[in-house]
């Protein structure tokens, strides 16, 4: 029995899609819808935040997580799924990818943090008081992706509109900052790169432009090309870290070409990657 409130969306092939740092998966919502033209999208908020019927774990640690995602995996002996992680999400689905591998048939990163991430001068500033300071993270964010939502959306109109709904989102799922901070936390006493090294499956690794993602270098995301030296990258054009949702169709076009290709390449190869 799942323990872990699972959102499906869409019929195909399955894709479980990883949310970031604030945990809910209603934040990546337009991803959601368009990733579902192509997949049958599996996803879920993170353990300890109310939505996820899944209570954190402290024993457990960040594992916690890795274990949602076995959850939504599909059963052994069923077809495998594709496994996206975003940003934070990227460190879980790596973990997730390396221990449950015959049930992953592609590796997706998208504005990943990479395996040897450690946290910035940013970051060591809010996590002194994440509530008091959460005023201050929300103006800072709002300016750190404000060139990046001019690029991505160029009318007015859909810049208005795209602010308006995601708003609407956030609101309706909103980010606990205690649970971000111990998110972040947790990584201090984990190492990834043993699993990456593990990582066999074809992976994709996605970012946007290097002067438009202002959260997250694209130097940090591009790490994971020396860690996976088979991974392939794509650069998500007119975009920064958000471009799971501001270009949110392309996006979901490219991940659907990477894994039709792929396919279609193993399957020629007698199922070798070719």
């Amino acid at each position: 029995m799942r323990r872990t409130e699972i959102v499906e969306r869409g019929r195909g092939p399955v894709l479980v899609l990883i949310p970031g740092l604030q945990g809910r998966w209603e934040w990546m919502e337009p991803a959601v819808e368009a990733l579902a033209r192509h997949f049958r999208v599996v996803t879920f908020t993170l353990a300890g935040d109310w939505g996820s019927r899944r209570p954190f774990d402290p024993a457990r640690g960040f594992d916690t997580f890795v274990e949602q995602v076995a959850d939504a995996l599909p059963r052994p002996g069923s077809p495998p799924a594709v496994l996206c992680g975003v940003s934070y999400g990227g460190l879980i689905a790596l973990r997730a990818a390396a221990r449950h591998a015959s049930q992953v048939s592609h590796l997706v990163l998208a504005s990943a943090l990479p395996p040897d991430y450690e946290p910035d001068a940013r970051y060591r500033f809010y996590r002194r008081a994440p509530v008091l300071l959460l005023p201050i993270f929300v103006i800072d964010s709002a300016w750190r992706v404000a060139p990046e939502i001019r690029r991505a959306l160029p009318s007015a109109g859909e810049r208005i509109r795209f602010s308006v709904a995601q708003a609407l989102r956030v609101l309706r799922a909103p980010a606990w900052p205690r649970h971000m901070r111990r998110r972040m936390e947790l990584l201090a006493g984990e190492s990834f790169e043993a699993d990456a090294a593990r990582i066999r499956m074809p992976t994709l690794v996605i970012s946007g432009e290097p002067g438009l993602d202002r959260t997250l270098p694209v130097a940090h995301t591009q790490r994971y090309l020396d860690f996976i030296p088979e991974a392939q990258y794509v650069v998500l054009e007119r975009t920064g870290h958000l471009g799971t949702v501001t270009r949110p169709t392309a996006f979901a076009g490219i991940v659907h070409r990477f894994t039709a290709q792929t396919a279609a390449r193993t399957s020629a190869a007698g199922g070798r990657i070719a």
